[in-house]
């Protein structure tokens, strides 16, 4: 195989920062990708019609070189009435849920994952058919804390059955497992976690670019999140959950949790595909299953990828912010033509 073509690529969970950062990043994602799911964890979160429209507009100005569909989400919060998800359902295609200080910027998130308390705004999502997705970890211990996640999944799944509920980046067989026990509930996988494990991050030397949340779990738990992926699995879906953060806030004490893989993310996906002779599945994992689950039809982009030899940047820069990627400065066996 020399080349392989990728049809309307869409990454269903995305940071695209905001200020000099988005500039940076966003084109780098909208060069290949014809829509991305995107994050609304900014400071201040998104949580107005007002704030979500501006943030489009500063996206669209980012990456107007290209074909490019940013689909937008709120910020859940639980006082949302059916009168204002109504008005606003045609700019968003979905909800995010984070548990309150769970990850990066999610410190005003959902304090109680009691259904009933969540019940008034999963109820009107519900009605007016607004998928929920969720980063889905307790504050237990770090390696299970997706684990721990599973009943409430379940709970909300069981509770709100007309509702499609997104596991977002899961990590673990548990989550890959959940998959096929509610007709209502879904997930996205990033490219970081079909490739490492926490020994990658932490078993030598310490690597701050691959550390991220939730955390990369076992041998065993790569093992089925990659064979669900390479079998086209329908309720899986791509989601980089690529998260740049500047350089110095990554190679620091304490540093930023997100892995940033936008510029090589479906070079390594057709590598990995064809390594594994899956490459008949991968179209699937890239697009048509999201297009099937969001009811969404993307505008046709095509991207052919070639096996030529492609030496990943050691860091990309706009003005003063520089973000690393992963696999910097590394050899990939495939380029994007063009």
């Amino acid at each position: 195989m020399q080349e392989f073509l990728i049809d309307s690529a869409l990454d269903m969970h995305l940071h695209l920062r905001d200020g000099d950062i988005l500039k940076l990043v966003g084109p780098l994602t909208s060069k290949t990708f014809s829509a991305a799911l995107v994050m609304p964890n900014l400071v201040p979160p998104v949580t107005t019609k007002e704030a979500l429209l501006a943030y489009k507009e500063r996206i669209l100005e980012a990456c107007k070189e290209d074909e490019f569909d940013p689909k937008m989400t709120l910020f859940f919060k639980n006082d949302y009435s059916y009168e204002f998800l109504k008005d606003i359902k045609d700019e968003i295609i979905a909800i995010k849920l984070y548990p309150a200080g769970i990850t990066t910027n999610s410190e005003t998130g959902v304090a109680s994952m009691d259904v009933e308390v969540l019940r008034p705004t999963l109820e009107s999502m519900s009605k007016l058919g607004i998928p929920l997705c969720i980063h889905g970890e307790t504050n237990g211990f770090v390696m299970d804390r997706e684990k721990e996640f599973m009943p409430i999944y379940e709970s909300i799944a069981s509770s709100f059955p007309n509702l499609k509920v997104i596991m977002e980046h899961i990590t673990t067989k548990d989550a890959v497992e959940m998959l096929d026990k509610y007709d209502n509930l879904y997930a996205t996988v990033t490219l970081h976690h079909l490739l490492i494990t926490l020994d990658d991050v932490a078993g030598g030397m310490l690597n701050p670019h691959l550390f991220c949340k939730p955390i990369a779990k076992r041998p065993e738990d790569r093992s089925a999140l990659l064979k669900a992926a390479l079998s086209g699995h329908s309720k899986l879906m791509f989601g980089s959950d690529s998260a740049p953060h500047p350089k110095h806030k990554k190679e620091c004490c304490g540093c930023a949790a997100g892995v940033f893989t936008s510029p090589i993310a479906l070079q390594v996906l057709v590598e990995l595909f064809e390594k594994n002779n899956k490459l008949e599945n991968l179209n699937s994992f890239v697009s048509l299953n999201a297009q099937k689950i969001y009811n969404y039809k993307p505008k046709e982009k095509k991207i052919k990828l070639i096996k030529k030899e492609f030496i990943v940047p050691a860091e990309y820069s706009y003005e003063n912010e520089k973000v690393v990627p992963m696999f910097a400065g590394e050899s990939l066996a495939w380029s994007i033509e063009g």
